[in-house]
């Protein structure tokens, strides 16, 4: 059986690189993409490059952002037209394999171990891919290659932006090995200072390390690690159309105590769930939320629908509710949501729908091609997501 071939794609500043895009006067300038008023509330969703220089980076308040960098350029977020430029760089995907896994609007793995007898090496796609993205998006994306899903993110992380990286056995340690320990999966800040007081600061003190120890220490986390440190994940890339669930989740850079942030980041993380839904025709009944809290201590609460359901309202209702059962104040490390028990049957779906439902059904769709018309939601729901400016 040949190795697979496992590429990571991610666009490098996404939303901020579009704006960037589409308004040339924006090129170089520090963009943060979020708010267009930093003095209230909110939370960046992205920052361009030249706004990183300064210290902001996602998730982070808008406040504290333009504390840190007061002549940026500070845009609201336009998701209807991130979600089209999303949908032309999947369906370069597409041509290449079917194994396709999104992670995000800007970021998916793809299983090419099957498509190189048509398109070349892994590595050939790889190139190619980043090319067409280049001529016919007109943005710039990151590229890792390997032969799983860890190594193939981390790849492409290590060149960013515009990188191009491939690890293969041949140069796994060389390139693996010295990286602190902070890059791998799963190490939060809390768990970075364990591991730095046990002598543990590059993933390779962890590979040194004993695995029996590692268990002691920080329990199943501790293998985790260690197999990682030895470059092994079997984790295969899951196409939406075969998942048991559909889920969005975000590490953030630093960890966050700030309540509004933290609803603010979960209604996004909804956002895109249920845009996944729709895009894939499915529908869950299931909501997961995760809360991992600084020193990697995981929680999870999920609850039954009264229906199936793919609208962000519905999600983003219950969510919520989850989440402030879970929150207890504590800085978090770590948050997620989840819809699962999935129907991919239209038809089958609309038959647990009473008159109105259906009625509501058709408003989200005429929304979603409202705001993909326009840029912006023309229609809003009396009993919709509490968003907040």
């Amino acid at each position: 059986m040949s190795e697979r071939k496992i590429i990571h794609v991610d666009m490098d500043a996404f939303y901020a690189a579009v704006e960037q895009r589409d308004n040339p006067e924006l090129k170089g300038k520090p963009v943060v993409v979020g708010g267009s008023d930093p003095t209230r509330r909110g939370v960046v969703s992205t920052a361009s490059y030249e706004a990183r220089k300064f210290g902001v980076h996602s998730a982070m308040p808008l406040r504290e952002a333009y504390r840190r960098c007061p002549e940026g350029i500070y845009l609201p977020v336009n998701m209807s037209k991130y979600r089209r430029v999303s949908q032309q760089i999947f369906d370069i995907f597409l041509e290449y394999t079917p194994l396709v896994e999104n992670i995000s609007l800007d970021e998916a793995f793809l299983d090419v171990t099957g498509s190189q007898r048509l398109f070349g090496s892994a590595e050939k796609i790889g190139r190619e891919i980043k090319e067409r993205i280049r001529k016919e998006v007109n943005l710039t994306a990151s590229i890792g290659i390997s032969y799983n899903k860890f190594l193939a993110k981390l790849a492409s992380d290590l060149e960013k932006p515009d990188g191009f990286v491939v690890i293969d056995r041949s140069n796994f340690k060389r390139l693996v090995h010295p990286l602190p320990v902070k890059r791998l999966w799963g190490v939060g800040s809390r768990m970075e200072e364990k591991l730095h007081a046990l002598g543990l600061r590059t993933i390779g003190d962890v590979a040194q390390a004993s695995p029996l120890y590692l268990k002691k220490q920080f329990g199943v986390a501790g293998e985790q690690i260690y197999m990682l440190s030895q470059g092994i994940d079997d984790r295969p890339v899951v196409p939406e159309r075969e998942a048991k669930s559909v889920g969005r989740e975000i590490t953030f850079p630093d960890d966050v105590v700030d309540e509004e942030v933290l609803l603010a980041t979960l209604m996004q993380l909804v956002e895109d769930v249920g845009f996944r839904l729709r895009r894939n025709k499915c529908w869950g009944r299931c909501v997961t939320v995760k809360v991992r809290y600084a020193g990697f201590e995981t929680h999870t609460r999920q609850a039954q629908l009264f229906r199936q359901t793919n609208l962000e309202t519905e999600i983003y209702t219950e969510a919520k509710k989850l989440f402030t059962h879970l929150y207890d104040g504590r800085p978090v490390r770590l948050l997620g949501v989840t819809v699962s028990q999935l129907t991919f049957s239209e038809e089958q779906q609309l038959e647990f729908f009473e008159q109105e439902r259906q009625k509501e059904q058709a408003l989200a769709e005429v929304t979603d091609l409202l705001r993909q018309k326009y840029g912006r939601p023309l229609v809003m729901r009396a009993r919709g997501l509490e968003r907040k400016e």
